[in-house]
Formats: structure tokens, C-alpha cells, sequence
């Protein structure tokens, strides 16, 4: 059990959790979120990815955006509230969170960092995220993503 699936059954929030076959190349394309939503026939639209991006004061945060777009820094750095924003180093993100990269999970991390979520979230009632694990999905409530991780929303996500 991870982090994150224990703070769920902790404040009882009803959530489902999924496990699947990692593709062999996954982790060479560094596509496991596109993988998730294969493996699980889920719409690459609710399947959100966790990346931690370094702002330009040397803090870190959390952005969800979907699994078949790319996070635009540059939102995520006015949504912050600073000039700018660059992906956190691999070691930098694990250390942070507490978990693997491909397993990042919003849900249960070390520390709790400031959190974004792209809005086209806010048209889904149901979204799918890491559990914590390679091939570990949680699929919960929007409301109860956003009540859990005090997430901010923004136009994050950037597509083509």
C-alpha cells in the first residue's frame, strides 16, 4: 500500500484503485501516463500526470495536466505568481516526494507543495492519477483531488 492509497482509506474518500502492465518501453519513452491510459482504456484527457517544476525562487510544485499534453511552464509560472518555471531535476522531484519518477503520485507525498491542476479538469467528475507506483492508477472524485491536494486550477496544459 502507498502513500497515497493509505491517505484516501484515511479521510475515507471513496477512490478505486487499478493496477496494470507497464509497456517495455515505457519507461525508455518516459510515456507512463499515456500507458495508463491505454492499459486501462481510459480517455488520455482524465488521465492526469504529476510533474514538480522548480520556480525561480528554488521552490518546488506540483502540476497536473493531462497525460496527452505538455505542462507550459510559463502558465504554471504565472499561476504561481513568479517569472519562471523549469522542470525539477529527477532526484530533486523523488527526494520531494517521496516516490519514483513514472509513479509520482499528488496523493501522500513528503511534503506538501503548492499544487496546480489544469482546468480542463474541471469538466470531469472523475479523474485517474499515479497511486504512487509504476503501474498503480487511482481514479477519485475532481472535488475530493482538489480538497486533498488544496489545488489551484489554471490553463496549464498545452496540446500539439
Amino acid at each position: 500500500m502507498t502513500p497515497a492509497i493509505r491517505l484516501l482509506e484515511s479521510r475515507g474518500v471513496a477512490h478505486q484503485v487499478t493496477s496494470y502492465e507497464l509497456a517495455s518501453d515505457t519507461a525508455a519513452q518516459g510515456s507512463y501516463g499515456l500507458d495508463a491510459a491505454r492499459a486501462l482504456s481510459l480517455p488520455p484527457a482524465s488521465v492526469f500526470k504529476t510533474l514538480l517544476a522548480q520556480l525561480d525562487d528554488d521552490s518546488l510544485v506540483v502540476a497536473l495536466v493531462p497525460v496527452d499534453a505538455t505542462l507550459d511552464l510559463k502558465a504554471l509560472a504565472k499561476a504561481a505568481g513568479v517569472r519562471k518555471a523549469r522542470m525539477a531535476d529527477v532526484p530533486v522531484a523523488e527526494r520531494a516526494t517521496g516516490y519514483l519518477v513514472g509513479g509520482i503520485s499528488p496523493l501522500g507525498q513528503k511534503k506538501r507543495l503548492p499544487t496546480f491542476l489544469d482546468e480542463s479538469a474541471l469538466t470531469l467528475e472523475t479523474l485517474h492519477v499515479s497511486g504512487g507506483r509504476r503501474g498503480l492508477e487511482l481514479s477519485l472524485a475532481r472535488d475530493d483531488l482538489i480538497t486533498l491536494t488544496a489545488a489551484r486550477t489554471a490553463d496549464l496544459a498545452r496540446r500539439g
